[in-house]
């Protein structure tokens, strides 16, 4: 407790710098990841499976973008999405890690190291009181998570070699790869088990948003105790 009160303590600019440092640590990584996969694995090939822009790409991306954020109601989504759907995808990630481990074991280090800063960051948000965790905080992060899911679309589609970029998780091209999904899409076809999939994300970053703001109600009735 004494923890979680020293992190609320903390000015504004001292957030920003925590995750804008978490940001760049993770283009540093990510720079050597892209870098030993082009030169090392695929012999100056570019393989587009690995473009950085999954849901765990994103942290990356926001965490650099945050301390130039101006519009607090924007700061706070940001946030928000971290808070929920990254904690989430750093999660999910680390329960079923085939999909970083295997290649080399530097870049299964990375994978672990990248999805454990994840979470770091998303119980950073919430000790820090970054987010919304009302539900008009939830409802918030759907738009940059609808834009980011289009974003992905487009570029599984616009990659060279159809089907070579999976970004999401979500190619048109073939079944998901993901566990479950895989079998649904092979029953009921590729689209719906996409759009399911994309929906199932968003009902896993509403519980994580629910859960810490039970998390939350039990902290604030403790210190008025």
């Amino acid at each position: 407790m004494k923890l979680l009160y020293h992190v609320r303590s903390l000015p504004d600019r001292t957030y920003d710098r925590i995750l804008f440092s978490c940001g760049l640590f993770l283009l540093l990584t990510e720079c050597y990841k892209q870098c030993f996969l082009y030169f090392i694995i695929d012999k100056c090939h570019y393989d587009w499976w690995f473009f950085p822009f999954q849901l765990c790409s994103l942290p990356m991306y926001l965490c650099l973008l945050l301390p130039f954020l101006k519009h607090k109601s924007m700061k706070t989504a940001v946030c928000t999405f971290l808070q929920d759907f990254n904690l989430l995808g750093g999660l999910a990630a680390l329960i079923v890690s085939e999909g970083f481990r295997g290649i080399h074991w530097t870049l299964t280090l990375h994978g672990y190291i990248w999805h454990l800063l994840l979470v770091f960051i998303g119980l950073f948000v919430f000790a820090g009181r970054r987010s919304d965790l009302c539900r008009r905080g939830y409802l918030q992060t759907l738009p940059l998570f609808l834009a980011s899911c289009s974003i992905a679309f487009f570029i599984n589609i616009l990659a060279p070699g159809h089907g070579q970029a999976d970004m999401f998780y979500i190619s048109p091209y073939y079944p998901s790869t993901q566990p479950v999904f895989h079998e649904i899409a092979m029953a009921a076809g590729i689209i719906p088990a996409n759009l399911l999939y994309l929906f199932t994300i968003c009902l896993g970053a509403a519980l994580v948003h629910f859960l810490f703001y039970l998390l939350e109600k039990h902290f604030t009735a403790d210190a008025k105790s």
